[in-house]
């Protein structure tokens, strides 16, 4: 089979049949196929889309393409259950819901992706922390999972590494918003985790792939669908991405707000009701609770209580950072050369959210190219929230850089991507929709 015949019958709307699919993921895989090609094919989807029965095959196929884990044999005592975001600004949900479903009685085999596109990823976001293995071997893996409760990794080239290719490659190449793509490259890593369920957190708005609440609709369903084809329930809550969630957007910032969430100090009201939702959403998709007011409520007190932190320390020391990172997690995180408040006059009634992200990619916080290093420390904090009135005492955020030049380009940035006026905005929620069994 020649892979240029592939492409071009994806690329002229045909269906690709399974052994055209499983010859893409081999070659995915195992490097066979070079990076022109993907991203050809992978532009070719994006323009065609694929059918229902296509990107089903495809996940199963990156899915078995590695390592498929099985919990069955651990005896863990709970449900093995994980949620997963589509990807948003300031989306650091991850680091507070893990520890906190694990404090419920779950257990959490977190595995998560590197920044994509506009988005920050889990992935980077984890290496902030001093001698954090966020790639460990799978024997370490599973110890953690099963003596602390949760473990949030990255992926590692056992697991799924087709989409691990492809995943980069979409990355740099202008072909992330795809909905069959989407769907494969969530779902192939989720069901290779083994896991019992799944939540799904799919981002709506201006910072997020799914920018209209149809396209939106159509991905949550897709991701359904196709979980429940391969036996993984799954649940999603469609979540509102129309500014950053949280008051930080850059890695080592969002870690330190995570923490002082977890520490119950600080919990911004929209990240919070965020968090809640999901931790929520993962006991009743696990039948841990049938209310989910009842659930919510179980959810908080594991942080008020202090013991979602705790979880969190241990997991920390597990892998290999330190047991202190939550009480004293400024210590440990690094810091930007310059810190500058940006101002401007107003109520802020409108944020380009992915122009936000594309600001934090310029300070270096964020990809260009494959394999690009990253500045962890650079990034924005004390974002002001849609509705506030801005002045010459309310900052509309406080950059955080490596120059002074790269400063006066974020601040520039940032205020393009807000809207302001002299009134203040309606409030939008950030519960858009549940969707529970593909209802």
């Amino acid at each position: 089979m020649l892979f240029t015949d592939v492409i071009r019958n994806k690329r002229d709307g045909g269906q690709l049949s399974g052994d055209e699919i499983q010859f893409f993921v081999d070659g995915l895989a195992d490097s066979s196929i070079p990076a022109e090609q993907v991203s050809s094919l992978a532009m070719a989807i994006f323009l065609n889309s694929m059918s229902f029965d296509e990107a089903a095959k495809l996940t199963q196929a990156m899915a078995s393409s590695g390592t498929v884990l099985d919990w069955r044999s651990e005896d863990l005592g709970g449900p093995v259950v994980d949620k997963h975001s589509t990807g948003g600004v300031g989306d650091k949900v991850s680091f507070m819901l893990a520890p906190i479903a694990a404090a419920c009685g779950c257990y959490v085999p977190m595995i998560s992706g590197r920044g994509l596109g506009h988005t920050g990823g889990t992935t980077d976001k984890a290496e902030c922390i001093p001698g954090y293995n966020a790639t460990p071997d799978f024997a370490t893996f599973n110890k953690v999972v099963k003596s602390v409760g949760c473990a949030v990794i990255g992926q590692t080239s056992d697991l799924a590494p087709a989409d691990r290719r492809l995943y980069a490659i979409r990355d740099v190449t202008g072909t992330v918003e795809s909905v069959p793509l989407i769907t494969a490259s969530i779902l192939s890593k989720k069901i290779a985790a083994g896991l019992d369920a799944l939540v799904m957190d799919v981002k709506v708005g201006s910072g997020a792939f799914m920018s209209e609440f149809d396209q939106a609709m159509e991905l949550a369903d897709s991701i359904v669908r196709t979980a429940g084809k391969a036996g993984l329930t799954t649940h999603a809550i469609i979540t509102d991405m129309n500014e950053v969630l949280g008051t930080t957007a850059g890695n080592a910032l969002e870690i330190e707000e995570s923490m002082r969430y977890l520490r119950n100090e600080q919990r911004d009201p929209r990240l919070d009701e965020v968090v809640l939702a999901l931790c929520a959403e993962m006991l009743m998709v696990t039948g841990l609770e049938t209310d989910r007011l009842v659930a919510s409520q179980r959810c908080d007190e594991a942080v008020t209580s202090g013991r979602a932190a705790e979880v969190f320390g241990s997991m920390s020391a597990a892998l290999g950072g330190p047991a202190d990172f939550v009480e004293k997690s400024l210590t440990y995180l690094g810091t930007a050369n310059v810190i500058k408040p940006v101002f401007a006059g107003g109520y802020l009634t409108e944020v380009d959210a992915r122009s936000v992200g594309n600001a934090i990619i310029e300070l270096g916080g964020g990809r260009r190219r494959v394999g690009e290093d990253l500045d962890l420390s650079v990034g924005f904090s004390d974002i002001a929230p849609i509705g506030t009135l801005l002045d010459a005492e309310t900052p509309l955020a406080v950059i955080h850089a490596a120059s002074d030049s790269d400063a006066a380009t974020a601040a520039k940035n940032l205020v393009t991507a807000c809207t302001f006026g002299k009134t203040p905005a309606a409030d939008r929620p950030v519960i858009v929709k549940t969707m529970s069994g593909g209802s």
